[in-house]
């Protein structure tokens, strides 16, 4: 891989909310800024729940009010490849962390971080799970992902720049 590149995977339980959310927000963002071909995103879940299935729809929903259209991205569990082929693994929250930990080889543990320590100012340790909750809870959650998005960038355009 060039040094001048970075490849991120985000991470949730099912990766049909959280962390696909995060792979279309971040996308757009990278989009935005013109550095597709130096960054790379994918989502994916720490159980296989729901193998190929879309996003669910309320976070769906949400997003395209927004601006950013989830409907094309389609779960999947991570694999043993991804810990050598991703510079940063993102969890969502704590648990998806611990189980992220507890497969991830020695080599590659300092891959995986929080997604929360990317937040700019809003003080939250984790991106809750709003899978049980209405559409507040799916507006905080975009909230703050677009907020730690914007955090993650400033720290990747550093890495990929020349």
């Amino acid at each position: 891989m060039n040094k001048n590149e970075l490849r991120i995977l985000f991470l949730c339980m099912g990766n049909i909310c959280r962390s696909p959310a995060a792979e279309g927000v971040f996308s757009k963002k990278v989009r935005d800024c013109g550095l597709s071909e130096k960054i790379h995103i994918d989502s994916a879940g720490t159980h296989n729940n729901h193998p190929n299935s879309s996003t669910d729809a309320r976070i769906q929903t949400h997003a395209l009010k927004r601006g950013y259209d989830l409907s094309n991205l389609r779960a999947r569990a991570i694999q043993d490849k991804d810990f050598e082929e991703y510079d940063l693994l993102l969890t969502m929250d704590w648990d998806n962390r611990a189980l992220l930990e507890e497969r991830c080889p020695v080599e590659h543990q300092q891959k995986i971080k929080g997604f929360a320590e990317f937040l700019l100012t809003t003080k939250a340790s984790v991106i809750p799970d709003p899978y049980c909750k209405e559409g507040e809870g799916f507006e905080y959650v975009l909230d703050l992902i677009e907020e730690a998005s914007e955090g993650l960038l400033q720290i990747a355009e550093k890495k990929v720049r020349p």
